[in-house]
């Protein structure tokens, strides 16, 4: 609104990362595209330009980067970027060298601070080790909204049933999302983008039933009996109840879950 223009966020298709290293980039992702695009859209962001990353782009010199797809591609009248934002071949544009391509091409730029939370910079990095352990208010506080995730319902094995805990076994839809650590979290859910709904997830290995299970994540949504298989659901992690342990009976679980769920329905209303 100062300089009469438009909104627009610049991003790329591909992380970087899979293009540059796509046998070894060991991502964790805290966005897919799609959640970008909503999140972006709320914050009534005008445009959103998906650019493509190839190889050939990462060899642009800081130079031809700006000449070519700043200004050749969008006509940039001014240029927010971050604290410790690099770009170019090698990284080597820096702030310094964008504001003098800035005075070179005639258009204006701003660097931002970090956001600093209780007295420390916000970074993804942060984030990150804080969902890896488990700590999602923590992330939440960090990122400024509740951590989620998202995935497809698929047939489980129907153990919950048995003891009046049925559980939906949810697939993440995006391969490199980053899940949270192993435990039993209270959470909200959006089921088809229609239906909101409390519940709690365990996500881990379910030690209890067996051995070499493989990692799973298990839904069970509170005073809920409808059939929700192949339906999309958006997880948000309102809170860690506990860590996942293994039970000495399938009794001594049972009685575990019906604290868990007491413990979650506090923390939820």
């Amino acid at each position: 609104r100062e300089c009469n223009g438009e909104s627009v966020i610049f991003t790329f298709v591909e992380h970087p990362r899979i293009v540059l290293h796509p046998n070894d980039h060991g991502l964790s992702l805290l966005q897919t595209n799609e959640e970008k695009i909503e999140r972006l859209s709320d914050a009534g962001i005008q445009h959103l330009v998906f650019h493509p990353f190839t190889k050939e782009f990462s060899r642009l010199s800081a130079l031809e980067y700006v000449r070519n797809v700043l200004m050749g591609q969008m006509n940039v009248h001014k240029m927010v970027v971050g604290y410790d934002h690099h770009f170019g071949r090698n990284r080597e544009g820096t702030f310094e060298v964008l504001s003098e391509l800035a005075d070179t091409f005639g258009f204006d730029v701003e660097e931002i601070p970090a956001k600093v939370v209780s007295d420390s910079a916000v970074s993804s990095t942060k984030i990150r080790a804080a969902l890896a352990q488990g700590e999602v208010e923590k992330a939440g506080v960090l990122l400024g909204y509740t951590y989620s995730i998202s995935g497809i319902v698929v047939r489980g094995r129907q153990l919950g049933r048995k003891f009046g805990f049925p559980t939906a076994n949810i697939v993440v839809s995006h391969l490199w999302k980053l899940i949270p650590a192993n435990g039993v979290y209270a959470v909200s859910c959006t089921i088809n983008g229609q239906i909101d709904a409390l519940g709690m997830l365990n996500i881990g290995h379910n030690p209890t039933t067996g051995i070499n299970n493989p990692r799973s994540i298990e839904l069970h949504i509170f005073d809920w009996n409808e059939n929700i298989y192949d339906q999309n659901v958006t997880l948000r992690f309102v809170s860690r109840i506990r860590e996942e342990i293994k039970f000495s009976s399938m009794e001594a679980l049972k009685e575990q879950l019906i604290l868990d769920r007491q413990k979650s329905i506090s923390i939820l209303t």
